[in-house]
């Protein structure tokens, strides 16, 4: 199907991007409203929700028999700690914390004494942190993760012989959206397939029509391609390395 992207550029009043609003009053976001007089309206499409510490006697999963865990988000972070007081598992101060980016592992200062832990980190990539994680052979990893990903940490794990356990601590749930089925906007801005998926799971029947879509990352623009819509605004791009920055030169393109 061919489709003629500037024949679909018509004037944009309203945007709905597909995340939790953000906390404070500094956002790209907020930016772009005021500059260029935007009605920016939040609401996530999905939602987290924790795995109850009593399902890990089901699995047979004992944190007592790891030395180490691999962390990946802040979401791994909260849900790790929460089920170790959840099955009154005291972490020891000798615990190993492998963390994909400084920002995750400086993210651990919610929980414990920062500088009096074990504390490793990669650069962004999971190949920089296996690159550390080979070099801590003794150790038995934890793998903390959703149902929905971690996949492919899992694979670059495995290919390099790391001794670690996956363990589902909280899972991707589609958030209610009922409310907005009569509610329209310009451009709806998607940053997972996750949230694609919740579009149609909310509305099966959806049209796009006139609707502009956004998506940050390849794996969301292939989804919303798959699901047979049209990307109108793809990012990140050399020239727009940010969301925001794409939907702005985006519209500016607009007479």
């Amino acid at each position: 199907m061919h489709v003629n992207i500037e024949e679909r550029k018509n004037k944009v009043k309203s945007i709905l991007v597909t995340l939790p609003a953000p906390e404070g009053e500094k956002s790209p976001y907020f930016d772009l409203a005021n500059t260029l007089n935007l009605k920016v309206d939040f609401r996530s499409f999905i939602h987290i929700e924790g795995v109850p510490g009593k399902e890990l006697r089901k699995d047979k999963i004992l944190f007592s028999n790891y030395s180490a865990v691999i962390l990946t988000s802040r979401n791994a972070v909260d849900h790790f700690f929460r089920v170790c007081e959840e099955i009154r598992f005291e972490v020891s101060v000798d615990f190993k914390y492998f963390c994909l980016s400084e920002a995750i592992a400086l993210y651990l200062q919610k929980y414990i004494q920062y500088r009096k832990r074990k504390i490793f980190f990669g650069k962004q990539t999971t190949k920089d942190l296996v690159d550390i994680l080979k070099k801590h052979t003794n150790d038995k990893f934890l793998y903390p993760c959703s149902d929905v990903s971690g996949e492919a940490t899992e694979i670059v794990l495995k290919n390099n012989s790391i001794d670690f356990t996956p363990v589902i601590l909280f899972k991707t749930v589609v958030s209610d959206l009922s409310d907005l089925a009569n509610v329209f906007y310009d451009i709806i801005v998607f940053f997972s397939p996750s949230s694609v998926q919740s579009l149609y799971i909310n509305f099966p029947n959806f049209e796009q029509n006139k609707t502009r879509l956004a998506a940050f990352g390849l794996t969301t623009q292939k989804a919303i391609l798959d699901a047979g819509l049209i990307l109108d605004i793809p990012a990140p791009t050399p020239k727009a390395p940010s969301m925001t920055m794409a939907i702005e030169q985006y519209i500016k393109t607009i007479k």
